[in-house]
């Protein structure tokens, strides 16, 4: 796979879903800025390893965000592609989560991919080319209880995402979404209170209304990570508005 000129950008690279994208696009040569909001986390992840620029972004402050865009695109080079991977979860009943959850949820997940995302695209619009995926989630057209705010915040963003690349199609630039199922991530085993967790999920709920997973496994972030750098690539040079599920079948196609 050949990848767009110039710097790609990942937002929550510390760990998770982020890191694995990061490290997949440093072993293709590609130059990477990596953004996350544990400064901390993105020393640790990323001390002498070469490639990759690490930067210490809130997405959710619309005028830092800018700031740092701007930043890289002085300082280091043009950005070529963006990987919106920063999200968070917070579980509860959605007739007793705390409103401060609520705003939280969509504070990172929806508003970060939009502000993250507009800024980046402003510059790859007078440049005429670029490549932008969010990374969603199944349970963005899928209902899933006691997730009521992320289920909401997912589905917000994959339809900006896709209403965005609708506005950029002609500019040469395109945007599409990724929407992973249960991954081996952090956020994943927060949900797991033993280490039946992964059978549990695997088997499904009919408690949970959950079907389980066909392909008998859960993701680990490398398995998303490759489907986030097909469509960065020129592999995908053709695609645009697309949502690709990565999830073992667990929502059966939708």
């Amino acid at each position: 796979m050949k990848f767009e000129s110039g710097i790609t950008v990942v937002s929550g690279a510390a760990q998770g879903i982020g890191a694995a994208v990061v490290d997949a696009l440093l072993a293709r040569q590609v130059q990477v800025v990596a953004l996350d909001v544990n400064a901390d986390a993105l020393v640790r992840r990323y001390a002498g390893v070469g490639g990759v620029t690490p930067l210490a972004l809130d997405v959710c402050d619309a005028a830092a965000v800018e700031r740092a865009v701007a930043q890289i695109e002085t300082e280091i080079g043009p950005i070529g592609a963006l990987a919106n991977v920063a999200g968070i979860l917070r579980m509860g009943s959605l007739l007793d989560a705390p409103v401060a959850d609520w705003l939280a949820t969509f504070a990172v997940n929806t508003h970060g991919v939009f502000h993250l995302s507009t800024a980046v695209a402003r510059r790859m619009k007078a440049r005429g080319h670029g490549a932008i995926v969010t990374v969603g989630s199944n349970a963005a057209a899928t209902p899933r209880t006691l997730m009521g705010a992320y289920c909401a915040s997912k589905a917000a963003s994959a339809q900006f995402t896709r209403c965005l690349g609708l506005e950029l199609a002609e500019f040469g630039i395109r945007c599409n979404i990724v929407s992973p199922g249960s991954t081996d991530t952090e956020m994943q085993r927060q949900l797991w209170t033993d280490d039946s967790g992964p059978a549990r999920v695997i088997a499904g709920s009919l408690d949970g209304y959950r079907l389980g997973i066909p392909l008998k496994k859960i993701a680990t972030p490398d398995d998303v990570a490759g489907v986030v750098l097909f469509l960065l690539s020129d592999a995908a040079n053709h695609v645009t508005l697309q949502d690709i599920v990565v999830d073992g079948g667990a929502t059966l196609g939708r």
